[in-house]
């Protein structure tokens, strides 16, 4: 708040915020969404030796109502949210999912507070995942420049918990997963020439130890996060590229720290010689422990490891990178060992028609970490997806997955039915826009 303020003092003694206000503008929207999933196979076992049905049908519905306010300096943005699954009993109480103010200077300074979905780069690292339909939102105060072809960002965030008032510091099972965060985000457009750079750098503070408890006694513990991304973007050509490393200490489920040394990196290129056909080619390689053992039908207690070697993609949107079935960052794999991966994947786009999108992917699945007596295949998934655009604020989007595991991808997720996965899905996004005025 004191940094925000300081910003704002600089700015007006420089003359940097606007002498005259102009217009005044309030809008009202909506965002109606509507997601169905039917699924088989891909649940992991439980262990418990009882039957389960190895089958998921669901409808989701949420609603935003997103208000927008807007001045030659002034811009406030607020997004109440409401979500649940048909027929679940009671009503999920109404959350806000957006809710800043940003001051904006005329020489590019800005300075931005409150609950903001951020979003950098391809969105691996951080983005709002809202394929999820919740998606992610964060407490941050963001001050930055943008002009020239530069952006610089610094973000800061300090996490707590509601009433914590009598215990110090100690924050537990709060909306975020991190109690602390620093980021400092740079971006570079070439001038007349296709290229952007952006170097990215996070400090991430987690709050581990149990209260009370003499044998692991609360603490913060710090992991670092650094790396950059690159897209080249000629006419009819797109490549993109990225590089992250993991150090530090990171927290388990345990409220345990150990260790971390973990890297990605991965390309990607995009070829559209019309706007009615391309092609997309990529490979993504994710860090994972040393050594993985691997024993069928169980565990054998907690795990020990000199450190952490499994990549995490932390507040991404991971849907977009590791096949949308989000297969192998959304459940965990058995003994609390992480085998890394690698996805190298071919796909087609078209666009048959004015309003109509489609896309077909391979993806060839792989463990990072060698593993004893297996081969480091997981497995071949095949990813359809289409959109049809009805008209400027009612879409429809569907997608059907299969996955087609082997005996490694059996034997790490615990059960037979994670051989053959099978899911389908759709939604139907309706953003009507429902009043403006302004004065």
């Amino acid at each position: 708040m004191r940094k925000c303020c300081m910003l704002l003092m600089i700015m007006a003694a420089t003359g940097c915020l606007a002498q005259k206000d102009s217009v005044n503008q309030l809008s009202f929207s909506m965002n109606l969404l509507t997601h169905g999933e039917a699924c088989g196979g891909g649940l992991p076992r439980t262990g418990d030796g009882g039957s389960e049905e190895d089958k998921s049908r669901f409808l989701v519905g949420r609603v935003r109502l997103n208000v927008d306010y807007q001045r030659s300096w002034l811009q406030a943005h607020a997004v109440i949210q409401n979500k649940g699954i048909w027929g679940m009993k009671g009503n999920n109480a109404l959350t806000l999912y957006e809710g800043w103010v940003k001051l904006t200077a005329r020489n590019g300074l800005f300075a931005q507070m409150g609950r903001i979905a951020l979003s950098y780069d391809d969105e691996r690292i951080i983005g709002p995942n809202d394929f999820a339909t919740v998606a992610l939102s964060h407490d941050v105060l963001r001050v930055g420049y943008e002009g020239h072809g530069h952006k610089a960002h610094a973000i800061l965030a300090y996490n707590q918990n509601g009433d914590n008032y009598y215990n110090g510091t100690y924050y537990n099972n709060g909306a975020q997963l991190y109690k602390t965060m620093q980021t400092v985000w740079y971006h570079y457009d070439v001038p007349k020439f296709p290229l952007g750079v952006s170097l990215l750098f996070m400090n991430i503070g987690q709050q581990a130890g149990i209260q009370g408890d003499p044998y692991n006694s609360p603490s913060t513990e710090y992991q670092q996060m650094y790396g950059g991304y690159i897209n080249f973007h000629p006419k009819y050509l797109s490549l993109e590229g990225s590089y992250y490393r993991q150090t530090g200490k990171v927290v388990n489920e345990f409220k345990q720290a150990g260790k971390i040394k973990a890297w990605m990196a991965s390309a990607k290129a995009t070829i559209k010689p019309t706007d009615k056909y391309g092609f997309v080619l990529g490979y993504e390689y994710l860090s994972g422990d040393d050594y993985v053992p691997v024993i069928y039908g169980g565990s054998f207690g907690m795990p020990y490891k000199e450190y952490e070697g499994g990549f995490a993609p932390l507040y991404g949107s991971r849907t977009k990178f590791y096949g949308i079935l989000d297969y192998f960052y959304e459940s965990a794999y058995i003994n609390g060992f992480t085998p890394g991966l690698q996805n190298a994947y071919l796909g087609i786009i078209g666009k048959p028609a004015p309003k109509l999108s489609c896309s077909a992917t391979y993806h060839y699945l792989a463990t990072a970490t060698k593993l004893s007596g297996l081969d480091r295949t997981l497995g071949h998934s095949i990813e359809l997806q289409a959109s049809y655009k009805f008209s400027k604020d009612i879409s429809l989007i569907a997608g059907y997955t299969q996955m087609m595991g082997t005996e490694t991808m059996d034997r790490l997720k615990q059960g037979n039915s994670s051989k053959q996965a099978r899911w389908g899905w759709f939604s139907l996004v309706i953003s009507p826009s429902l009043f403006t005025t302004k004065w």
